[in-house]
């Protein structure tokens, strides 16, 4: 009879399970080549400083593989960069495309569950219409932004989420969306807490150059030179406290340093 009683208490404690959500991690990150391009002039990067010198940019994708999912950080110049070359020396190019990258890993623009992207510059959406059906992470302040032309800078038919600041991407706290304004309205950058190599902030163009970011130094053309200054100091703030590594987007020395496919980050 105790030991009818003993069972009976046993069946109705609650399972003790964590759902498949909860059990997830942050596994891998891949920095991948979408673009480089020399610039003949890098003074509005750096106003008054280095006039009339050139300057080569790179300019970088990321992947991020958490559990099953899988996230896109910034998609680069578009892939037809890389089919159809243009003749012009100062005009960006492309080695290599963004969909043959994510094959070789043996990923499919088909398996990536979101994608978010740090600004709406040509350099870093240019391939956001590869992932149709990803959910797009963007601030609310950038995907209200009227192109050049006016027009909206997105699909309106592509599935998107809004942001107004940060966001938690898995839930987590190992992938976070930072609101880091000023380059543009809505511009953001990332922290990617890796358990093995530790945390990565992730730029956009938040910051161009290693040299920009030492002196603190805001590009002429950002929309808001305040914003962007009180973004830096955000910035270095995340950094000290999270002990974490500043990967500047488009400096190519850094970026030379940086991993490739198939190699990645843990």
């Amino acid at each position: 009879m105790r030991l009818c009683f003993a069972i009976a208490a046993l069946l109705a404690l609650p399972l003790l399970v964590e759902p498949a959500s909860a059990q997830a991690k942050l596994e891998r990150l891949y920095a991948i080549e979408c673009g480089e391009r020399t610039a003949p002039d890098v003074a509005p990067w750096t106003p008054g400083v280095n006039v009339g010198k050139p300057v080569d940019f790179v300019d970088n994708c990321y992947l991020i593989k958490h559990g099953t999912d899988w996230m896109v950080w910034d998609t680069g110049l578009t892939d037809a960069i890389f089919s159809t070359p243009s003749s012009d020396p100062n005009a960006w190019k492309r080695t290599k495309s963004l969909a043959g990258e994510l094959d070789k890993i043996g990923v499919k623009p088909s398996d990536i569950k979101y994608v978010a992207v740090s600004h709406t510059h040509p350099d870093h959406i240019g391939n956001v219409e590869l992932f149709p059906r990803s959910l797009l992470l963007v601030q609310k302040a950038e995907y209200d932004w009227p192109g050049p032309d006016g027009k909206p800078r997105f699909l309106p038919s592509h599935p998107v989420k809004t942001l107004e600041g940060d966001y938690d991407v898995f839930g987590d706290g190992t992938v976070t969306i930072i609101s880091t304004p000023g380059h543009t309205p809505g511009h953001q950058s990332l922290l990617v807490k890796l358990p093995q190599s530790g945390a990565v902030l992730l730029t956009g163009d938040a910051v161009h150059l290693q040299d920009n970011w030492e002196a603190k130094r805001v590009p002429a053309i950002n929309v808001d030179k305040d914003k962007s200054a009180a973004s830096m100091q955000r910035m270095a703030e995340l950094i000290e406290q999270n002990g974490a590594q500043l990967w500047i987007n488009h400096d190519k020395p850094q970026s030379l340093t940086i991993k490739r496919p198939p190699e990645f980050y843990q």
